[in-house]
């Protein structure tokens, strides 16, 4: 179909939004779907049968609209995130990384096995010709007295001399990003969001400066608080996202307003 406009923000749900989303128009898709979790109506499903098949019937819709260079990132938790990169490889696309998000949240309260501090994004492609802006990504070098020793000396390394980046190192598939909860803490005390789940907007300026360039469009079908249409505006580029709730839409919109 591929009516709706670029740059807005619609309250629909997902399978109606994607429907009216051109064919390969998308260059990147950044997914913060529904987890399972039941953090919200949104995000309870009778059982996890029921959530995968919802779960592949958006990612069966979406894969249609992006270009044969486009991306997708998607959040998920490690357990989800086992069954939902195999539809993705049986659906053809390529796995570039399972990257864990180290969340910095300070919540533990497991007794019984590790305590979860992680979140998992997939990277996968629908090609093997895609944009990766590494240089755009770079994160500071974690040794730093040796690294400032090796910026006059340089240190050896198979026979050559190797000098850092001056703008950091390469970033791995290991993010260590304080949540955006633990962010807003007052005092030391948790406060009430405006969305349950809220990703850091650093987090999301990474994925969309590594996988897109200026003027290209990126797509959120579950949109929340607004952050992907946020940070793609400020990166200047163009956006298609949405909600099904109405609330988190003039949020998003409001959000959006104090863009510059």
């Amino acid at each position: 179909m591929g009516c709706l406009a670029i740059n807005e923000i619609y309250n629909m749900d997902c399978m109606n939004f994607l429907k009216q989303v051109k064919n390969s128009s998308v260059d990147l898709a950044v997914i913060d779907p529904p987890y399972n979790m039941g953090k919200a109506d949104w995000d309870t499903f009778a059982s996890h049968d029921d959530f995968m098949k919802f779960t592949k019937k958006w990612i069966d819709a979406l894969i249609p609209k992006l270009k044969d260079t486009g991306s997708i990132y998607i959040f998920n938790t490690p357990f989800n995130c086992a069954f939902i990169l195999q539809h993705l490889l049986k659906r053809g696309l390529v796995f570039q990384n399972w990257i864990t998000w180290d969340k910095r949240d300070g919540l533990g309260t497991s007794t019984k096995k590790y305590a979860n501090g992680q979140e998992s994004i997939l990277f996968f492609t629908k090609s093997n010709k895609y944009t990766f802006n590494y240089n755009d990504i770079r994160v500071p070098y974690e040794s730093t007295d040796r690294i400032e020793a090796a910026k006059t000396k340089g240190i050896l390394k198979n026979g050559k001399r190797w000098f850092p980046n001056p703008n950091g190192r390469l970033c791995g598939e290991v993010w260590h990003i304080t949540s955006q909860r633990h962010k807003n803490k007052v005092n030391g005390k948790v406060q009430k969001q405006q969305h349950v789940t809220p990703k850091p907007e650093e987090m999301i300026e990474r994925m969309i400066l590594a996988s897109s360039n200026k003027g290209e469009l990126v797509l959120d079908c579950f949109v929340g608080s607004g952050t992907t249409a946020v940070v793609a505006k400020k990166l200047h580029r163009n956006y298609i996202c949405a909600d099904k709730s109405k609330k988190y839409v003039e949020l998003t919109k409001n959000n959006l307003g104090v863009v510059q």
